[in-house]
């Protein structure tokens, strides 16, 4: 067999995360027997236009919360909001039957807020 090319190429971002996730859950669903992976968005919409302002995304997987994305504007911040999003987030992780959850931040996106709510 020949050997694959390995590349970087990120005009492929899309397709390769697509082949890769399948990969994966067919490998975690053969694992573990489970295939209760559902994605999970709480979004804050604008009450007049309703377009999306900020939210949190992610999924539900294997009893686990993964928090992929979690932004809200400037303007919004600091009143409560992204407590909320993150406590309903968390709710409907928990009822999906999670008990853990996942989120990766960098030290200068809200280290206070995440500290808040461990």
């Amino acid at each position: 067999m020949t050997e694959p090319v390995v590349v970087v190429d990120p005009n492929l971002v899309a397709d390769a995360e697509r082949v890769i996730g399948t990969g994966l859950d067919a490998f975690n669903d053969e694992v573990t027997e489970v295939n209760d992976r559902q994605p999970l968005a709480v979004v804050v919409r604008d009450p007049e236009t309703g377009a999306i302002l900020g939210g949190a995304a992610g999924r539900t997987s294997l009893g686990l919360l993964f928090i992929n994305v979690f932004h809200l504007p400037k303007n919004l911040r600091g009143a409560g909001l992204g407590s909320r999003v993150l406590y309903l987030a968390e709710e409907e992780a928990r009822r999906r039957g999670c008990c853990s959850g996942v989120l990766l931040t960098i030290s200068f996106q809200a280290p206070a807020f995440y500290e808040r709510h461990g």
